[in-house]
């Protein structure tokens, strides 16, 4: 687990630019917000309901002058994003310290140590094993729950677990 004797940032940023899938979203952070090298970047992905189902996103640091303010009838959701974030109650994390070191396969204490993942719980809410490898497949999308970012993963076989969220899921309804 990275740990960090500054005090926790409090001034969260939120942006609901009307992404309609976690793939658009994520797809701008990468091409936005990752080149930026913001310091302990921490940006997540919310569903949002209102005006529309869309995807807005929140960032763990200030909004950098460069990154495009809301348009008005989606400021409440960026705003509403913002706030899940810097409460540590919700939000898809895909841009965190130490995400670029969770490739191929990493054993569950070593994943923690190296990243700002603070637990790994399998499906059903027990915590994994230390020990156990987690096969990655270079896709690791935790969670904040109860302010704690935290991975859900299930079994993949003896000794082996895998992150739940697919890389590359199928759509709902994709073979009608």
């Amino acid at each position: 687990m990275i740990t960090d004797s500054r005090p926790v940032t409090v001034e969260h940023s939120g942006f609901s630019l009307g992404h309609r899938t976690d793939q658009d979203a994520e797809h701008w952070l990468r091409e936005v917000v990752a080149p930026l090298g913001l310091p302990d970047l921490v940006a997540c992905t919310h569903l949002v309901r209102h005006p529309w189902p869309h995807v807005a996103v929140s960032l763990s640091v200030p909004a950098p002058d460069v990154l495009p303010p809301p348009a008005p009838e989606l400021a409440g959701p960026a705003a509403w994003a913002a706030a899940e974030h810097a409460g540590r109650r919700s939000g898809r994390a895909v841009l965190y310290p130490g995400s670029t070191e969770l490739v191929g396969t990493v054993r569950v204490a070593d994943l923690i140590e190296v990243s700002a993942i603070d637990r790994v719980v399998l499906l059903g809410g027990e915590d994994a094993d230390p020990v156990a490898l987690v096969d990655t497949r270079d896709f690791v999308r935790p969670q904040w729950r109860n302010g704690q970012l935290v991975l859900i993963a299930a079994h993949a076989g003896p000794g082996r677990i895998a992150p739940f969220e697919l890389p590359d899921p199928t759509p709902c309804c994709a073979d009608h």
